[in-house]
């Protein structure tokens, strides 16, 4: 599930260098277009990083948690719930320890996430989240998407129900 290759790049040559690092980055850049699209409330933006029937499974974290969220399966389905207007929240995702395995237009990506949550209007309350990825991704003409997006939590510190609006 997670990227654990010994060696970054797998190309030789210098035109297979180069086409494997510009992949490099725009699989990494999926991930992060994910994170400031959600921070930023920036819709068509946190779209641009998931396939149109893209899961993601943050279930893992949410038994963590003691709350109860199923699979998103679809980009609307994956979007209603980072933008549900009865759970407004300002958030900052930092993500880092990128791992990337490119095989053709499929790769894996493993990173470290933190996400900071804090009620918009309530800063005393918040939620902070150190989580691994493991992130399924398909190559879409020049860029990358997220297909299928797996979450674990490491630790957590603060209100599980900020998460949830409560």
């Amino acid at each position: 599930m997670f990227v654990t290759g010994p060696s970054a790049l797998a190309a030789t040559d210098t035109t297979t260098t180069v086409r494997e690092l510009r992949d490099r980055t725009e699989i990494l850049d999926a991930l992060l277009r994910f994170g400031l699209g959600f921070d930023l409330q920036d819709r068509a933006l946190f779209r641009t990083a998931f396939t149109p029937d893209a899961a993601f499974d943050f279930r893992p974290v949410a038994a963590e948690l003691g709350l109860d969220i199923p699979v998103m399966v679809g980009i609307e389905a994956i979007e209603a719930v980072h933008f549900n207007p009865r759970v407004r929240l300002d958030t900052s995702h930092t993500i880092t320890n990128a791992r990337i395995e490119v095989t053709g237009d499929r790769a894996r990506l493993t990173a470290l996430v933190e996400a900071q949550h804090l009620p918009t209007g309530d800063h005393t309350r918040h939620l902070l989240l150190k989580n691994r990825y493991a992130v399924d991704l398909l190559r879409a003409d020049t860029a990358w998407a997220m297909h299928h997006l797996y979450v674990e939590n490491i630790w957590h510190t603060g209100d599980p129900n900020v998460l949830t609006g409560n």
